[in-house]
């Protein structure tokens, strides 16, 4: 495997890509044990900052991300999962995390109420 260079917390930013449409859905942050994972299952998986625990995308939505090819860059240290999304990719219920503009403006699609999947 290509030399990886984990931050001090011994993670990589990871960013999530649609694999058919190349659309950026998402980014977050995989430890070693979520790139093995990632790599033994062909899902998603990612380690959270806030809860300090991995976690396999749509384990609790449903809305899963498989895993097409895992790429890094070439300083090793940052990854690009190429996935197939079921679902939206964000937890606000947007196809993509990044469906505001910088002033605002929502530009992406909502695609699930979250307050059905999670009951927020």
């Amino acid at each position: 495997m290509t030399h990886l260079a984990f931050d001090e917390q011994e993670l990589l930013p990871a960013v999530a890509q649609d694999a058919d449409s190349e659309e950026v859905l998402m980014l977050a942050y995989a430890s070693r044990e979520a790139l093995e994972r990632t790599r033994e299952t062909g899902e998603a998986h990612y380690y959270s900052r806030s809860r300090e625990e991995l976690w396999r995308k749509g384990a609790s939505s449903g809305h899963t991300q498989r895993v097409e090819e895992v790429r890094v860059d070439c300083d090793g240290d940052a990854l690009l999962y190429l996935v197939e999304q079921t679902g939206g990719a964000c937890h606000t219920g947007f196809e993509s995390c990044f469906h505001r503009t910088v002033d605002g403006e929502t530009v992406g699609d909502r695609v699930f109420d979250p307050d059905d999947v999670y009951g927020e």
